[in-house]
């Protein structure tokens, strides 16, 4: 399969306490790999070496198959990040919003291109023209990933994404990652929400002690059985 991000045996270190020891994973074009674990697991530690912000100690990142530690530019004009708290400008309009957003990353779109960027990733069309100000999460949320389509991101990182949504919010937006996944994205996004990986992940692995412990194919597992999983491996 074409493999999109690969962690090959990915140390990090803060402190001289090791966050990350040995992880290794890959993703391929149209999957969701869902990164699951509790606060300080190193989920968020993950997702800055693929963006380049942090370089490993020892192993190696590749996004698309670059170095992210030799160009990390580079490898973030192949990617789209979507953090948990999306800033916009308040004031702007979700369409004026992405149109600025575009315009930094060298796209000059139209508005009417931009309009349809935004009811892909799943903004009613009457709120397009609405002041972020007055945006819920679950909105700006969607704001993000239509930025991530403008780009014509070949790999997709999401933190936390379903965090603070209302329960048809957080439906909303793994339809739309679903959605993204299946027109060639590949997606990473860390979590600790068990029920919406289920829904949305093509796999699970469960991070602790710094490297992924279990990989499962969550669909192979009901709800129940998947949290049974997940509070084995922490607790072994």
């Amino acid at each position: 399969m074409n493999e999109v991000l690969v962690f090959d045996a990915v140390a990090k270190r803060f402190g001289g306490r090791a966050v990350l020891d040995g992880l290794s994973l890959s993703l391929a074009a149209g999957n969701v790999f869902a990164l699951l674990g509790p606060n300080g697991a190193g989920k968020t530690t993950t997702l800055n070496l693929a963006l380049g912000y942090l370089a490993p100690d020892s192993g190696h990142v590749r996004v698309c198959g670059e170095d992210v530690a030799d160009d990390p530019v580079k490898a973030r004009t192949r990617l789209a990040y979507l953090p948990e708290q999306l800033a916009l400008y308040a004031e702007l309009s979700g369409l004026d919003n992405l149109r600025y957003f575009t315009l930094l990353a060298g796209l000059d779109l139209s508005r009417g291109d931009l309009g349809a960027l935004l009811a892909s990733a799943g903004l009613a069309v009457d709120a397009h023209a609405q002041p972020a100000r007055a945006y819920s999460k679950g909105m700006r949320q969607k704001v993000g990933v239509a930025i991530a389509l403008a780009r014509d991101a070949r790999l997709l990182l999401l933190d936390e994404p379903t965090s603070g949504l209302d329960p048809s919010a957080a439906s909303d937006l793994s339809r739309i990652i679903r959605a993204t996944a299946e027109g060639g994205v590949a997606v990473l996004m860390a979590t600790h929400d068990l029920y919406r990986v289920k829904d949305v992940a093509d796999r699970v692995g469960v991070i602790h002690g710094g490297r992924i412990v279990r990989e499962v194919d969550p669909k192979r597992l009901d709800h129940v059985a998947l949290e049974q999983l997940y509070v084995e491996q922490l607790v072994s």
